[in-house]
């Protein structure tokens, strides 16, 4: 087991009071995520893209534009949402083992940074289909067919580099196993949730026509299990603090 430096011992108890300060705030993060995830990934492209209809797609786009934009924000409530929890997460399961959390935080990190360009090409469909004057020298069907590809590529910029979120999600569901102070069947689902985006991730890439978005089921429901768990139970400081001596020696 990783030990901690002197700097590690002071930092939890100097920048949180109380590990079940930090486990409630990760259960409210956890839900505005889904809430906020579910709404702009899953509901507002619903809404607005009609597949092999580029014309239809972009009519939806230019009057759902309050929907639209609305989805962009969730995506930020989402990523701000993703990063706090990454830290959370960090200094709550540090004393399991030190660098396996650093790796997990850093793989959670880079799967918001990846997705946040898959959200590039989101907005600029909205860009393409406005009524700037340097689009003028396109056709209609081609603004049309260009807002559709583009937000098509961030449908698939957010699946194709999904492998990295997984691996953060499943390096956190293994040390939320081995804390003590975290019930182990949760961190199983977690780590569950993690394989299933590789999983999708690789079968993506190599055999695109057997992807399905059931293999991401797992993961929204072991976080909402366990947003649940962290509001109701939480971490009991004095376990937290026992494993953080204990990783100390």
């Amino acid at each position: 087991m990783a030990t901690l430096t002197a700097a590690d011992q002071r930092l939890p108890q100097m920048a949180a009071v109380s590990a079940m300060a930090y486990a409630r705030t990760a259960g409210v993060l956890i839900l505005l995520s889904l809430v906020a995830g579910g709404f702009g990934e899953f509901y507002v492209p619903s809404k607005l893209i009609v597949s092999g209809s580029p014309a239809a797609t972009a009519r939806h786009i230019v009057t759902s534009q309050a929907l639209f934009r609305m989805g962009f924000a969730a995506y930020l409530v989402e990523a701000v949402c993703d990063i706090s929890l990454t830290g959370i997460f960090y200094v709550l399961l540090r004393p399991v083992n030190r660098n396996i959390a650093l790796l997990a935080a850093f793989f959670r990190l880079t799967g918001t940074a990846t997705f946040a360009i898959a959200e590039f090409f989101y907005i600029a469909a909205s860009l393409i289909s406005g009524e700037a004057s340097y689009l003028r020298s396109f056709s209609p069907d081609q603004l049309n067919s260009l807002a559709l590809l583009s937000l098509t590529l961030y449908g698939h910029g957010g699946s194709l580099f999904s492998v990295f979120y997984g691996v953060g999600s499943t390096l956190l569901g293994y040390l939320i196993s081995r804390s003590g102070y975290i019930p182990k069947v949760l961190g199983a689902l977690v780590a569950l949730g993690g394989l299933g985006f590789i999983i999708m991730n690789f079968t993506l890439v190599l055999a695109p026509a057997y992807a399905s978005n059931v293999l991401l089921l797992p993961t929204p429901i072991a976080m909402l299990v366990l947003a649940l768990w962290l509001l109701v139970r939480g971490v009991s400081d004095e376990e937290w603090q026992e494993r953080v001596a204990a990783a100390a020696q």
